[in-house]
């Protein structure tokens, strides 16, 4: 039986503990909406690092290939706020015409 009191993995511990009590993986990750991949990860998680291996580390970088220059940026927000009703289309195009 696994516990803490940290709110951010109590439900993954909650689904570890069930499964455990239940003795049947499918029943517990019926029970609490998750499929058996996800409680196999869990599972593997915890044991390799422990509960605390339970908090959701992101790893993801940000792509900087989507960035635009901060000019531009700071031009479609302003035009955002200035005139919220007009879509994209209208917008690209009311921002491509004042160029």
């Amino acid at each position: 039986m696994y516990q803490t009191n940290n709110p951010i993995i109590k439900h993954k511990v909650g689904l570890l503990n069930l499964a455990e009590e239940l003795n049947n993986v499918s029943k517990a990750c019926k029970i609490m909406g998750v499929s058996r991949d996800t409680f196999y990860r869990y599972q593997e998680l915890v044991n390799d690092g422990g509960i605390d291996a339970l908090i959701n580390q992101n790893r993801r970088v940000p792509n900087v290939k989507n960035r635009v220059d901060e000019q531009i940026e700071s031009a479609v927000v302003e035009y955002a706020i200035e005139y919220p009703a007009h879509g994209q289309h209208r917008s690209s195009n009311e921002l491509k015409n004042s160029c």
